[in-house]
């Protein structure tokens, strides 16, 4: 009969506290940095905002979504050392006849239960997101993703609150001392305890280098694991082609018209000739996507505040943007006020001295400064405001 693991099954040198704490205080630096620029991001796709949303810097998403994605992918190796460092102290028997201790313990063991299924949930389902395969169904992805963040954080901070004196003892000696190591710990690995926590580090670098190549232009020739390589028409990447979403016929089609609604009635509405025969300004501007892929390209169309001023709406008004896409969460998006009044923000009908690529969302498409790239609506029919 084989019996159920024990702690003293367990008797490498390396599953030390010492390892556990060194490693741990990075993961926490990275869940951190993962968790902060993960609310900013939810932040940025709510419909409304009680404090506005800045439109500068224009690459202020770019940075906080490039590091979101970073920072959990640098997560990664860190949670695995951390995770194979403790594992044994998983199968140490509770003290049940210690009520004190025994709460203590249940504490710990929940906690860390709680932590390392989040975690789990959230780096895995957040890798498959930035590669843009969803074999999920039956929950959103936004969602779920924000309410675990909350759980994983909280656990993380309890986590750090029970084991608080022992992570200092711990990081106060030298990596080698044997002070809060178990008894059968004593066979030596074929790397030191430092040499460990090195190529721990140098994994999570690593690893952030192959992948940092879909936000940072330079990199992306050695970003082998980068789930965008920069190429695509005028030299800017896309999620969604026409043929998704099923616009090509009606985003070619001559009878093409942007519609400038005011409360429900449609009060202009201009072919694309006409949009072109309107002043056109230039922008150069980032689109940052929430899988933490982002390009900059010139982009060259309308200002909303001017069409909305050919509506007669003054500037700094909300506005409802609608997509010739029959289906999909971000047919319709909102743009706030301070966004539509930013002479940066462009109803684009070019991108990098071309025509707008059908790809792109030709005949026009909305770009903003420091905008989610899922909210820069493509194939746009209507601008739609109420007064």
């Amino acid at each position: 009969m084989i019996s159920p693991p024990a702690p003293e099954h367990f008797t490498s040198r390396l599953r030390s506290p010492t390892v556990a704490a060194r490693v741990g205080v990075w993961l926490g630096v990275a869940f951190t940095l993962c968790f902060v620029t993960g609310l900013i991001s939810h932040y940025a796709q709510l419909p409304s905002h009680p404090i506005p949303w800045p439109t500068s810097p224009s690459w202020g998403y770019r940075l906080t979504q490039g590091l979101h994605v970073s920072s959990g992918l640098a997560a990664i190796p860190l949670l695995l050392v951390k995770l194979w460092a403790v594992y044994p102290r998983l199968f140490e028997r509770l003290p049940l006849r210690a009520p004190g201790r025994l709460a203590l313990a249940g504490l710990e063991r929940g906690s860390i239960g709680v932590l390392v299924a989040a975690s789990v949930f959230q780096l895995a389902t957040g890798v498959l997101n930035a590669a843009q395969w969803y074999p999920w169904r039956e929950f959103s992805f936004r969602t779920t993703h924000y309410a675990l963040a909350w759980v994983s954080i909280g656990a993380l901070a309890l986590h750090i609150a029970v084991k608080l004196p022992v992570i200092r003892d711990v990081l106060a000696r030298p990596i080698d001392d044997t002070t809060h190591d178990r008894p059968t710990a004593v066979t030596p690995g074929p790397l030191t305890r430092r040499g460990l926590v090195r190529v721990t580090f140098v994994a999570a670098g690593v690893l952030t280098v192959l992948t940092a190549g879909s936000t940072v232009p330079a990199l992306r020739r050695i970003s082998l694991f980068g789930v965008r390589s920069g190429r695509g028409p005028a030299g800017i990447p896309i999620n969604k082609s026409a043929r998704a979403a099923v616009v090509t016929a009606s985003a070619t089609s001559a009878d093409y018209r942007l519609s400038l609604v005011v409360d429900g009635t449609p009060v202009r509405e201009l072919t694309l000739a006409e949009l072109r025969a309107l002043p056109q300004v230039t922008h150069t501007l980032p689109i940052a996507c929430v899988e933490g892929w982002s390009a900059s390209g010139e982009w060259h169309g309308v200002t909303v505040r001017d069409l909305l001023a050919l509506a007669g709406v003054p500037a700094g008004t909300d506005v409802i943007v609608t997509s010739l896409q029959e289906h999909g969460a971000f047919r319709r998006t909102s743009l706030p006020g301070n966004v539509a009044a930013d002479p940066r923000t462009l109803l684009a009908l070019g991108l990098n001295g071309e025509p707008l690529a059908l790809d792109h969302g030709y005949p026009a498409r909305l770009i903003a400064p420091n905008r989610p790239g899922v909210l820069q609506t493509k194939w746009v029919s209507s601008l739609e405001v109420t007064t």
